[in-house]
């Protein structure tokens, strides 16, 4: 199945975006920690330019914490600055201050020896669709002033956000890129919920999901749904359709129902910490 999402005003919020870059002296870049590399967008690189940056892996809980420990390796031996958090329940948030005024480091000396002190640093929040960007931004704050939901697109515009007399955030819309080269990418975006459900083929995406996690994880959905081992990724969902009673009229298994049961019950960390990509597997297809 060949997964493609760019709606029009995507472009827009990347016109806004690259408008608005100057005014900040960071690029905060969330990526899910699941799929570090098909959720970042290669569109943010050139719109960081020269900024400083700092890529949070959130949903940590969600993922594997060995390929946690990995991809912040990955990251930092690219000379970025990386740390996981949980901005859902709040964990290694309190954390990311200190490390945001430790990176911007130079940027404040640099203001203080021109006489300049307690002038905040600014920071743009960018992410792709549904990464949970609102979400850290009201964590940070410690109130609700980010607008979240659990589908993409909820943010429309632009929010400048004050988080205190030393930091400043510009939240902004999820959004990808034109065209996803690798279909690798596409799918696991779809999978992890950055893509409207609507235009999916739910049963395509469950089935892709089930052969991966075959690999990766070897007896996850027998452990989670009691269900027995079976190389048919088909057989596998008719056999959760049973057990979660995915039922048709006449007792015909319900495979659309099964498989959006199933990813609902992956994307809720239901199946277990799990990461579908590892730094090494970066540039193949």
């Amino acid at each position: 199945m060949d997964v493609q999402w760019y709606p029009g005003h995507m472009a827009k919020a990347k016109r806004m975006m690259e408008e608005n870059r100057k005014l900040v002296d960071l690029i905060v870049e969330l990526v899910d920690a699941r799929i570090p590399r098909s959720s970042r967008n290669p569109d943010i690189d050139g719109l960081a330019g020269n900024k400083y940056r700092l890529i949070l892996l959130n949903k940590a809980d969600l993922a594997d914490p060995a390929g946690n420990d990995r991809w912040k390796q990955y990251f930092q031996a690219q000379g970025v600055s990386a740390a996981t958090v949980n901005s859902r329940e709040g964990r290694g948030v309190k954390a990311i201050q200190g490390l945001i005024q430790e990176i911007c480091r130079e940027k404040i000396e640099r203001d203080r020896k021109r006489g300049i002190r307690n002038r905040p640093i600014r920071a743009m929040v960018v992410g792709i669709p549904n990464v949970g960007k609102s979400t850290f931004i009201n964590s940070f704050a410690g109130r609700a002033c980010a607008k979240t939901g659990n589908k993409p697109g909820v943010t429309k515009g632009k929010q400048w956000i004050k988080i205190n007399p030393y930091i400043e955030l510009l939240d902004t819309p999820g959004i990808l890129w034109p065209k996803f080269e690798d279909q690798t990418v596409g799918r696991h975006l779809a999978m992890i919920g950055s893509i409207r459900d609507e235009i999916l083929v739910t049963t395509e995406m469950a089935l892709a999901l089930i052969r991966e996690l075959d690999v990766r994880y070897p007896g996850a959905l027998q452990r989670t749904y009691q269900i027995e081992p079976e190389p048919d990724p088909a057989r596998v969902l008719e056999q959760i359709a049973a057990v979660r009673n995915c039922k048709k009229t006449g007792d015909e298994p319900d495979y659309e129902k099964a498989a959006a049961l199933l990813l609902d019950d992956f994307r809720r960390g239901k199946l277990g910490a799990l990461t579908l990509e590892l730094p090494e597997e970066v540039g193949e297809a």
